[in-house]
Order: structure tokens, then C-alpha cells, then sequence
């Protein structure tokens, strides 16, 4: 009599962890894209993300022909400007403001698809994007 009930306690507990397991894997990087921060002046200055903005924008500096600007993670006056000159001079980034939000976001990661931190590379967790990116 005791085995049947281990045997089906047991069946319960593996039948719970692997859907703990299922929601789990389905809930990565994607889902927390939507919610990542504004980078910037007055909003999150996260390292990781500071230096993904960085990088990014170096890709299109390095293209504009443009010096490229310290990959330090350290928002400062250097990032602020070259965030503001990639929106100034790229369409779809949103207001050329400095500050790094959805669409600006999405322009960074998808302006050099060759770069392995770009598109839904590394960065993708790190900055913000508009829904269904």
C-alpha cells in the first residue's frame, strides 16, 4: 500500500519540476527586454548596459567615420553625445534627446548585424526595444 503512494507522489513531483523547467526556459531574455530600463541622464546608468550602448554606437561611429568613444561602462558626457548624434542622424531612434529608450534601443541592435552583441546577441537582455522586437 505505501509504495503506490510514493510512486505517485514521486510521478506528481517530476510532472511539477519539469513544467517548472518548461516556464522557466520560455520566460528568458525576451521577456525581460520589454522591461529593460532607459539608459541615460536621469534614468539607469546600469554598467552592463552602459557599455552595450557603448559598443553599439561605436558600430555606427566607426561607419560615420567618426572616432570611437570609451567602452568603459560609464555614462558620461562622451556617451550622452554620441547616443544624441546617432539619433540625430539616423531614422526611427526616436527624439534625439541622449537618451537611450525603445526605439533608440532597437536602432543600436539592429544597426550592424554582423557585430555578435547586436540584434538578439548579449545587449538584446540590456536595453530596451519596443514590444515585439
Amino acid at each position: 500500500m505505501s509504495v503506490m503512494p510514493n510512486n505517485f507522489l514521486g510521478r506528481v513531483l517530476c510532472g511539477t519540476a519539469a513544467a517548472v523547467a518548461v516556464v522557466s526556459l520560455s520566460t528568458g531574455p525576451a521577456s525581460a527586454v520589454v522591461g529593460a530600463s532607459y539608459v541615460g541622464d536621469g534614468h539607469s546608468k546600469n554598467a552592463t548596459a552602459v557599455w552595450c550602448v557603448q559598443h553599439l554606437v561605436n558600430d555606427y561611429r566607426r561607419r560615420a567615420g567618426s572616432p570611437a568613444i570609451a567602452e568603459d561602462s560609464v555614462w558620461g558626457p562622451q556617451t550622452r553625445n554620441a547616443v544624441y548624434d546617432f539619433q540625430a542622424n539616423t531614422d526611427n531612434t526616436g527624439p534625439a534627446d541622449g537618451v537611450v529608450g525603445p526605439l533608440t534601443g532597437r536602432g543600436l541592435l539592429n544597426y550592424d548585424a554582423t557585430d555578435r552583441f547586436a540584434g538578439h546577441g548579449y545587449c538584446y537582455g540590456y536595453l530596451p526595444t519596443p514590444s515585439g522586437y
